[in-house]
């Protein structure tokens, strides 16, 4: 088991006890909890303890992975396999394929309520697809309880770095880390 997720765990944890404000907006509604790309494939066996935690905390658990969402996304369109041919023809897709991402996950927004937390993993397959930034900022509104994003990453004055690659950006979203200093 790594020490950083089960510190993640235990941050995520004194967090998710703590009576939740109420008439917030969308953006300040969402929580991060960035953990070490190491960690990308440790992390889901452990998602059923984040699970536990918060309900144990008296809140509902949803979890959405979007890992296959942009396989089959493509797998649906007509010239599927021409992309494979020329790669980059792709890119001028890619805004119609957040577009359904972010239908899909406001569809299972909808499920949640206003005491639950709902869980978004696999972001790690939206690199060099789509940014996060761009599709939390798409759902914010939608969010009833709290948005939890598993984010493999960095936190680090006040920047997100998706993998570690991507140039950081600022997000008003609760950072929660492996760090001891919550």
């Amino acid at each position: 088991m790594s020490n950083r997720l089960n510190r993640l765990l235990r941050n995520y944890q004194r967090h998710i006890e703590v009576p939740w404000q109420q008439g917030i907006a969308g953006k300040q509604k969402v929580l991060f909890a960035v953990y070490d790309k190491q960690d990308e494939l440790k992390l889901p066996p452990r998602l059923i303890e984040f699970e536990m935690a918060t309900t144990s905390a008296r809140h509902e658990w949803y979890q959405f992975d979007i890992t296959p969402c942009f396989p089959q996304w493509m797998a649906q369109l007509d010239y599927h396999e021409g992309y494979f041919e020329s790669p980059e023809d792709i890119e001028s897709c890619l805004p119609d394929f957040v577009e359904s991402l972010v239908k899909q996950i406001r569809s299972k927004l909808e499920q949640a309520t206003d005491n639950s937390v709902f869980a978004l993993t696999g972001l790690s397959s939206l690199f060099g697809f789509a940014k996060v930034s761009e599709l939390v900022d798409r759902i914010a509104p939608s969010i009833r309880g709290r948005l939890l994003v598993f984010f493999p990453g960095e936190f680090e004055n006040n920047n997100y770095r998706l993998l570690d690659a991507r140039d950081g950006w600022n997000y008003m979203a609760v950072p929660i880390t492996c760090n001891d200093h919550l």
